[in-house]
């Protein structure tokens, strides 16, 4: 039991507390408490906060920015009690604590109502810096320094400054604050303001800041706007800084606000009068110009006719004779060409040229100059199961057809006796200029080939005449009209009217027969029926004698036909 001679714990705790104040508000230790300057000695103040014992505290603690502690005696302070009692029976005081418990609750206020607070730069550390903000020691993260990354901090420190408070942790004692968000928050209140000054279709004068590939962005005086690389000019600009430089004033023109984004769009070029105005009347279809080629693509080569006014020449119509070929291998940039107007669309803002227009149309050049009849030389660029392709002059290319190329032997054999890269000389049969086409022959130059007057001017169209069998083929006949005359075919299917008589085995070299002249090849070659010339003979033999209804049989008819033919 415990006696006044002999007190328990809890009896000296209460006698304890009756001497420092109520242990409910748990003691002076770990609180700021206010006091009295007694007395000023030895760069220490000697404060009483109503303890045993006087405390003393460094003047030091009490100096902010000037060298003045601003103390005398009987000033009242606020001190931050450490222990109650030291070694030495003294109260062991701190200004600096005071001041940070202080500021560390007012900045929590701050904080939960979202307010800016002011802090100095007053240090480097790891990934940023150190801030005073009124006592309490912030975290600036180095990226929340500025909008664009800072090089050099030294202009910022010690400068009072508003910050943000992004993070606070009162148990470990950890801050972090921004000044870039105050300057984002500041800008877009200043973007704010500016654009409502600001009206689509207005002229200001700006400064270039940055370039791109794109553009560049022009200062208009606290707000940015972009300046598109297509809105500098019409003509084809590939890179903003053929056209402008930082630093440089520009007056350009409102385009575009975004007063969602905040975004303006600029343009140059909308204070230049448009050169389409009036360019169907400028360049007619059928038009000759000369232009300079400013891009090729696969499709194409774009030729610039005058500053902004750009003209396509299609892949098809850069060459008469090159086709399918990359227009980079006909033109080349910067290169000087003549074009002709194809067609104009203004509204499309597109005008299409023809590269191969301005020059002359090569078959009409080669018709003029090589006739029908000419001879020619050229060198065999191809040869196909059909014919071979001759290289000519005016470099455009002539066909043999295989039934061309050789009297007496097949086309296919024909073929065999020629090979790529070889030359050789032919006759032109026809030039078609439309479809791009020349008709050669190389046997018509043989010797004893038929003249075009005995192919064509002897014989005629429906006439009956005597050939003599040349050759016995599958396919049908070659026959030869007298003993010098034309060369010609008749075809298997020309060779009866029956299937027994289409069989050509049953002729033979040098036999005699009849048939009808049905036509001409395009190297003027007959073509003869036998068949045609059955029919037409039955038909004659009909309107002459009478019909087979009068009662008379066919062979009746035809063989008074033939009685009255010998007589």
């Amino acid at each position: 039991m415990a006696t006044a001679a002999n007190p328990t714990r809890d009896d000296f705790e209460a006698l304890l507390n009756e001497q420092l104040g109520d242990a409910d508000d748990g003691g002076f230790e770990g609180r700021v408490v206010k006091g009295t300057v007694t007395a000023i000695e030895n760069g220490m103040a000697l404060i009483d906060v109503g303890l045993k014992s006087e405390g003393r505290v460094d003047l030091r603690e009490f100096m902010r920015n000037d060298d003045e502690h601003g103390l005398e005696v009987g000033s009242e302070v606020e001190v931050f009690v450490d222990r109650v009692e030291n070694a030495d029976g003294e109260a062991m005081l701190s200004r600096d604590r005071a001041r940070r418990e202080a500021a560390w609750d007012r900045l929590e206020n701050e904080f939960g109502e979202g307010k800016r607070v002011e802090g100095r730069i007053f240090g480097r550390v790891k990934g940023g810096f150190t801030v005073d903000l009124d006592g309490a020691v912030a975290f600036l993260p180095g990226s929340q320094v500025d909008i664009r990354p800072v090089r050099d901090v030294t202009p910022l420190m010690d400068q009072p400054q508003p910050f943000q408070i992004l993070k606070m942790d009162r148990r470990r004692g950890n801050i972090v604050v921004s000044r870039r968000a105050v300057l984002e928050e500041t800008r877009a209140e200043q973007r704010s303001e500016l654009i409502s000054d600001l009206a689509e279709g207005q002229v200001v004068d700006g400064v270039v800041k940055n370039i791109t590939d794109y553009g560049a962005f022009v200062d208009l005086g606290g707000i940015d706007g972009l300046l598109h690389v297509t809105d500098m000019s019409y003509k084809r600009v590939n890179h903003p800084s053929e056209v402008i430089e930082i630093g440089q004033t520009v007056t350009v023109q409102i385009i575009r606000i975004n007063a969602e984004t905040q975004r303006i769009s600029l343009g140059m070029k909308q204070l230049e009068s448009d050169p389409w105005d009036g360019v169907a009347a400028k360049y007619p279809v059928g038009m000759k110009l000369t232009g300079q080629v400013t891009n090729i693509t696969e499709y194409g080569a774009f030729v610039e006719v005058e500053p902004g006014i750009e003209g396509l020449v299609h892949v098809s119509e850069m060459s008469w004779t090159k086709k399918n070929v990359h227009p980079g291998k006909i033109v080349s940039t910067s290169q000087e060409v003549e074009v002709m107007v194809l067609e104009v669309d203004s509204e499309k803002r597109r005008i299409s040229l023809g590269l191969k227009q301005a020059q002359r149309n090569p078959w009409e050049e080669f018709a003029e100059k090589y006739p029908v009849g000419s001879e020619v030389e050229g060198e065999v660029k191809n040869a196909t199961e059909f014919g071979l392709f001759i290289g000519l002059d005016g470099d455009v290319d002539g066909m043999v057809h295989m039934s061309d190329i050789a009297w007496g032997i097949s086309g296919e054999d024909a073929l065999a006796l020629h090979r790529k890269g070889e030359e050789v000389k032919a006759i032109v049969l026809d030039v078609d200029i439309d479809k791009e086409r020349i008709s050669l022959g190389m046997k018509q130059l043989e010797k004893g080939a038929p003249t075009e007057a005995a192919a064509g001017s002897s014989l005629r169209r429906g006439e009956t005449v005597t050939v003599t069998v040349l050759e016995v083929r599958d396919g049908g006949l070659e026959v030869q009209v007298g003993e010098d005359g034309a060369t010609g075919f008749i075809k298997r299917s020309d060779l009866g009217r029956d299937r027994d008589e289409q069989r050509p085995d049953r002729f033979q070299t040098g036999q005699k027969i009849d048939a009808l002249v049905t036509g001409f090849d395009r190297s003027k070659k007959p073509t003869f029926s036998i068949k045609a010339y059955q029919i037409a003979e039955e038909k004659q033999a009909v309107e002459q004698y009478g019909s087979a209804d009068s009662g008379a049989s066919l062979g009746d008819i035809l063989g008074e036909a033939l009685k009255k033919q010998d007589d």
